[in-house]
């Protein structure tokens, strides 16, 4: 995997074999930024990178000098490689959390600009990350959920459902607090 942009553009890095993970690809990665670059200027924003595996999408942010990242996954080999790479880069925006995801949003109460969550394809319960996310407002008013899924998945039921933008096999729907379903509620209401 490689930074695609930020102060480490084009750096290249190697992660372990043996970590249980599938990260996005260059392609994939590359498509998102472009979209989030028209919407936030990263060295104002908070991100929380949830099922981080690699880091691969929190050194994105981080290399781009979001004011801090949040990198949460459960399984410790993972953390320990965010850890050790976010030093060989001087990523002081960076911390690397070892945790479970869902336990996490349950306990987090800081609401950041971006929640990007990538989930292993055949987890359960992947549909009750927005219903977290929103009911506990852990979105500022402008802030971006961001889920990275397989195809069959369909989040367009879902109240804050933006959009989706499929790139092959790699899926993202996007939601936020303020939608063009919502703006079309209150149009309606006048």
């Amino acid at each position: 995997m490689r930074i695609i942009g930020g102060k480490n553009k084009g750096r290249r890095i190697v992660a372990p074999t043996n970590l249980p993970v599938r990260p996005t690809t260059d392609l994939g990665k590359e498509s998102l930024f472009n979209i989030l670059n028209n919407y936030f200027y990263f060295n104002n924003i908070t991100v929380m990178d949830l099922f981080a595996g690699t880091g691969n999408i929190s050194f994105e942010f981080a290399s781009r000098d979001a004011i801090s990242v949040l990198a949460i996954d459960e399984h410790q080999p993972c953390i320990d490689f965010i850890k050790k790479t976010a030093a060989q880069l001087q990523y002081t925006n960076l911390t690397a959390i070892k945790a479970d995801a869902f336990q996490y949003l349950e306990r987090h109460r800081q609401p950041v600009n971006i929640i990007f969550a990538d989930p292993p394809y055949d987890l359960e319960n992947i549909e009750k990350i927005p219903e977290i996310v929103f009911s506990r407002g852990l979105l500022k008013p402008d802030g971006w959920l961001i889920i990275e899924h397989a195809k069959n998945q369909d989040f367009s039921k879902h109240d804050n459902f933006y959009q989706q933008r499929n790139y092959g096999k790699l899926n993202f729907s996007f939601f936020s607090n303020f939608t063009e379903k919502s703006a079309n509620n209150s149009e309606e209401k006048e």
